[in-house]
């Protein structure tokens, strides 16, 4: 089931609606009732798992620490 993102024309709050069906209609503001609020645009995610990033990169250390690192072959760089 689809999650759709809305702002509400009247109060603007800002809430998501777990769809059973695309042609559902548009749910009410939780906050203030109104009907019909603004489906807005959204991000994804795919949950697909990347390998594993330098954590020099990743801002957990200035460096991953192995000697390659330091001579500008960083095994992480995958290339």
């Amino acid at each position: 089931m689809p999650i759709y993102e809305y702002a509400c024309r009247k109060c603007g709050h800002a809430f998501e609606h777990l769809a059973r069906s695309a042609s559902a209609p548009a749910p009410k503001c939780p906050e203030c009732g109104a009907a019909w609020p603004e489906k807005q645009l959204s991000v994804f995610s795919t949950g697909h798992s990347l390998p594993a990033a330098c954590p020099a990169e990743t801002g957990r250390a200035e460096s991953c620490g192995t000697s390659a690192c330091a001579g500008g072959t960083c095994p992480f760089a995958g290339g």
